[in-house]
């Protein structure tokens, strides 16, 4: 992204709309909106550089509530609407702001080719589990079995899991954090927005009114040691209240130990976000609860050909090769015809 030279002092009031909040109280959207407001006057980027977009649903209410460019386009369009704008203005910072039902129903197909062309796009998609706005139905990450009101025997759709598409799609950034653990979320959605090329996202979100409750045991202070395990770039894959169990690898099977009687931190695997390979990354998002501690944070991080400026230097080279072009010839050109 493009950092201003001459750029004030900016706060999050800077950043603060004045358009009034309409979630439902106790929303997980709220503090992941307030997590953005203090990454934004940290980046470099003027409001008037910045562009959010998004889709349909709750969390597409966003670009209302912050002081910046905006656009609410169409349900699981965004990141076509942020694949052009991005290509036609590169100078921009450019955020999508998404949900589980906007980004992998109707808008899978959207997602999958952001991704894969590696924009210089922040993609932030709030996972809750269920369609929040259209009050209740089971949604793409909804688990196998749950009980939602389209689904009242429960669902029998294998559900799709964020960070396994991103990562099956070359992301060059893959992060996941939680609504609540406000200073992990900070820090992720700013190295997102540092990473050059497509930063994915998944912030684990509660509906506290169709789906409440559906990430307790990722947030719950007498459970999260045990189920969660926080990814530090070059250190072993360690968790638990007293930090004493860790995550080896038995051939290609991760395994839970305990640490001690004859298990060091040595004999653990290692995190590297870094590796060239996405296979590492891949792994560590299978790992689920119950039967594992769910990994939060960087999975990824790589740097790859950015579509944007390998499209502009192909116009660039186009115009010096060929001439600036003219729009009537081109219409004019190969096999036309007139109609009498």
């Amino acid at each position: 992204m493009t950092i201003e030279p001459t750029l004030p002092v900016l706060t999050a009031k800077d950043f603060s709309s004045d358009q009034e909040i309409r979630w439902c109280p106790g929303c997980g959207d709220y503090s992941i909106l307030a997590q953005m407001k203090k990454v934004l006057p940290t980046l470099g980027v003027p409001p008037e550089k910045t562009v959010f977009i998004s889709g349909i649903g709750c969390s597409s209410r966003f670009p209302y509530y912050v002081n910046t460019y905006g656009i609410h386009s169409i349900h699981g369009r965004a990141p076509g609407v942020a694949t052009g704008l991005k290509a036609s203005r590169p100078d921009l910072s450019v955020w999508v702001i998404t949900g589980d039902g906007d980004a992998l129903s109707i808008g899978g197909n959207h997602l999958m080719h952001a991704i894969r062309r590696n924009l210089d796009l922040n993609i932030v998609l709030f996972n809750n589990r269920i369609y929040g706005l259209t009050k209740g139905q089971y949604s793409p990450t909804s688990i196998l079995g749950q009980v939602t009101k389209s689904t009242p025997m429960g669902a029998i759709d294998n559900p799709l899991h964020p960070l396994s598409v991103a990562i099956g799609c070359e992301a060059t950034f893959v992060a996941r954090s939680i609504d609540v653990n406000i200073k992990h979320l900070t820090m992720v959605l700013k190295r997102a927005a540092e990473h050059r090329g497509t930063s994915f996202v998944e912030v684990y979100q509660n509906c506290n009114v169709f789906n409440d409750g559906a990430f307790d045991y990722a947030t719950d202070r007498d459970t999260k040691a045990e189920t969660t395990l926080e990814l530090e770039h070059g250190k072993p894959l360690i968790f638990g209240k007293n930090r004493d169990k860790g995550i080896r690898l038995n051939g290609m099977q991760p395994e839970i130990v305990s640490l001690g009687d004859g298990i060091s931190e040595d004999d653990l695997l290692f995190h590297d976000e870094q590796a060239p390979e996405p296979t590492l990354a891949y792994l560590l998002c299978r790992m689920r609860n119950p039967d594992f501690p769910e990994p939060i944070g960087v999975f990824r991080a790589v740097d790859a050909p950015r579509y944007e400026e390998s499209l502009n230097n192909q116009i660039d080279e186009a115009r010096r090769t060929r001439g600036k072009g003219d729009l009537q010839k081109l219409f004019n050109a190969g096999e036309t015809w007139m109609v009498e």
